[in-house]
């Protein structure tokens, strides 16, 4: 998911991806750990994605204390 597409969610939304895309990092390492996993490169976007998220909520916050 593009950063310009998370900028446009509100609070709630970033949140609710934030969940899911940690749900979604805990599956593919289970599946990474036991073997299912066919494509590793999941992982890595993963992550980012939840980076990506992390950092637009960082930026909300600076926002209003600002």
């Amino acid at each position: 998911m593009k950063a310009s597409a998370l900028r446009d969610m509100t609070r709630d939304e970033l949140n609710q991806k934030l969940d899911e895309l940690r749900g979604a990092l805990f599956n593919l390492s289970f599946q990474h750990k036991t073997g299912q996993l066919e494509n590793t490169a999941q992982l890595d976007k993963t992550r980012k994605a939840i980076a990506r998220v992390l950092t637009i909520l960082s930026e909300l916050d600076h926002k209003t204390t600002v």
